[in-house]
């Protein structure tokens, strides 16, 4: 079976129609109802049914559709991880959020580049939810992850830190002067909508923008422990003990035998050890 078929089959399922579909990849329509004919006859089980109102997926066909991205996207991925091995000066890239590292990283990589499988490292600062997908589309080789929110699901990962978590308000706020808050005293608060949400609040899409709206009263937040490091003048940080603790992760493709990635995780669990060492002295 072909990644072209693969597509094709995607193109269709998401469109629902092949007409749209064929426009999408650029084909006429009666190629691309025989390709996906083909390969029902090549599978054995119908995967699409087609009415006069239109295309709708059999239960198979959607198991197929999920499967068919995974598999398109593996092959992206290896073709970009092949490409960035073969660079005249490789790189090892290494994805995250704004302080997505809880401060780990600026003890990390004076221990990596110590390691004799150490190459030069990039790092990307990107939005909220994008370090995972960049991972499993192959753009990066390493990313900073957080439980319990990330999807971490074909990757291998190592547990750098927990964290609890605190509310961040502004100064002024009513609950500021507490010592200590549980969730249910900020019921009704407004709070802000990070992508991919169903929170109705201000969308987000930076710490730099949530301090920004929560020193003006616009939202509250509960954020890991570690968001006490930037908090402005006019914004406090409140323990929330009942909060469900979060979670660092670095995350890296499975079965990856790159000797670079390894000694970049060699040296973020040694970090986080010696971290963890000294909390507890």
């Amino acid at each position: 079976m072909e990644t072209r078929e693969l597509a094709y089959f995607v193109a269709v399922a998401e469109e629902l129609h092949f007409g749209r579909a064929a426009q999408r990849l650029g084909m006429a329509q009666p190629p691309l109802s025989r390709a996906i004919q083909q390969l029902e006859r090549r599978i054995g089980v119908t995967l699409l049914e087609r009415t006069s109102r239109g295309v709708t997926l059999t239960s198979a066909g959607a198991v197929f559709l999920a499967e068919s991205r995974k598999a398109l996207d593996a092959v992206d991925a290896a073709v970009r991880r092949a490409q960035r091995a073969g660079q005249e000066v490789p790189r090892l890239l290494v994805a995250m959020k704004p302080d997505g590292d809880a401060g780990l990283l600026e003890r990390i990589l004076p221990r990596y580049r110590q390691d004799p499988d150490a190459i030069d490292v990039e790092v990307i600062v990107c939005g909220i939810g994008e370090q995972s997908r960049m991972l499993r589309h192959g753009r990066v080789d390493l990313a900073f992850l957080h439980g319990p929110h990330d999807d971490i699901a074909g990757f291998d990962t190592e547990l750098l830190l927990e964290q609890d978590q605190v509310a961040m308000l502004p100064r002024g706020h009513r609950l500021a002067g507490r010592a200590a808050l549980v969730v249910a005293d900020l019921d009704g608060e407004p709070f802000p909508r990070w992508p991919g949400s169903d929170v109705t609040g201000p969308e987000v899409r930076d710490s730099g923008q949530l301090l920004q709206l929560v020193a003006l009263g616009q939202v509250v937040a509960v954020v890991p422990e570690s968001g006490r490091r930037h908090v402005r003048a006019d914004v406090v940080c409140v323990p929330v003990l009942d909060a469900p603790r979060t979670s660092v992760l670095l995350a890296w493709p499975d079965r990856t035998r790159s000797r670079a990635v390894a000694a970049f995780v060699r040296a973020s669990t040694e970090v986080a050890e010696a971290g963890r060492v000294t909390a507890d002295s």
